[in-house]
């Protein structure tokens, strides 16, 4: 393969894994994205002399995603459960982040790319916020009970995201330095 040829798969890759970073930011499996991307160049085109993407990197990859996971997961189920949550309060809190999410976005539509940003953590943040809290009226709890839990799925959720969204950048860099260096 010509070099040309490698370099423009290779920006083709590159943007591709950041607009999978991206994704996170609505509950998508962003990171497993990017790993499967990596995956998929590895596999399709090879490694030559000025660079390429390795297997190495493909697990490398792999373990960093499952890293995103475990950070997102006990971030955001840490944090209700914190405040006492029920298992339904919590599974309640992670639907409703993903439609927080995906509503936040739409709210802010005209509003440049920094706006969709951070109206997609914060609508994710209040998503988790009323699942949890209807997820505890639903056990019965008080609403002083529930307002604390609610606000601990809230917290949870914007540090799991934080922490989720910092491991797929780092990927990012994994994947650019490889295919570039």
């Amino acid at each position: 393969m010509d070099a040309w040829l490698y370099y423009l798969w290779a920006i083709v890759l590159v943007a591709a894994c950041g607009a999978a970073w991206l994704t996170t930011l609505f509950s998508v499996p962003g990171n497993w994205l990017i790993a499967g991307f990596a995956a998929l160049f590895a596999w399709l085109v090879p490694a030559h002399e000025t660079g390429g993407i390795g297997w190495i990197t493909v697990f490398v990859l792999l373990g960093l995603a499952i890293l995103g996971e475990v950070i997102e997961f006990a971030a955001s189920a840490a944090g209700a459960a914190k405040q006492g949550a029920s298992k339904r309060g919590v599974a309640l809190s992670m639907v409703g982040a993903v439609v927080g999410s995906i509503v936040g976005i739409m709210v802010v539509l005209p509003i440049p790319i920094l706006g969709s940003f951070v109206m997609a953590v914060l609508g994710g943040a209040a998503g988790a916020f009323a699942g949890a809290y209807f997820g505890e009226a639903w056990k019965g709890r008080g609403h002083e009970e529930r307002i604390a839990i609610g606000r601990g799925a809230f917290t949870g959720r914007i540090w799991g995201t934080v922490g989720k969204l910092a491991v797929g950048a780092v990927m990012l860099v994994v994947v650019a330095w490889d295919a570039f260096f």
